[in-house]
């Protein structure tokens, strides 16, 4: 199994539930299909670098997983079908990603700790 991430970004036309869903959707799509999640964010709503599909924003999501090569054809012919869903990218991670991954996770953690202080 190979550790990959994906970001995808939802069309803001949709409310808080509706975007809620769709991760949802696309979380145990992987589990369901032999992945383990390890990572997840949500950036919220953000602006577009040029428009897509005549929207300025969206709202992102990462998720950071491990699953087989195969299923990633699988997970982004969904993407491409959902129409909540307006862009998305997923990256295989080398052992780099995944070492700087782990540290930038560890640092957020750090972060979210001291601003609870």
């Amino acid at each position: 199994m190979n550790q990959y991430e994906t970001v995808f970004i939802c069309t803001p036309v949709l409310s808080e539930p509706q975007v809620k869903e769709a991760v949802t959707k696309f979380r145990d799509l992987i589990k369901a299909n032999g992945g383990e999640m390890i990572h997840e964010e949500d950036w919220g709503m953000k602006k577009l670098a040029y428009p897509i599909q005549k929207k300025s924003t969206g709202f992102y999501h990462l998720f950071e997983f491990k699953a087989d090569p195969a299923f990633i054809t699988k997970m982004e012919t969904d993407f491409r079908r959902d129409e909540r869903v307006i862009r998305f990218m997923t990256v295989k991670l080398d052992k780099y990603a995944v070492a700087y991954s782990e540290k930038r996770r560890k640092l957020q953690k750090a972060k979210s700790e001291k601003k609870e202080d």
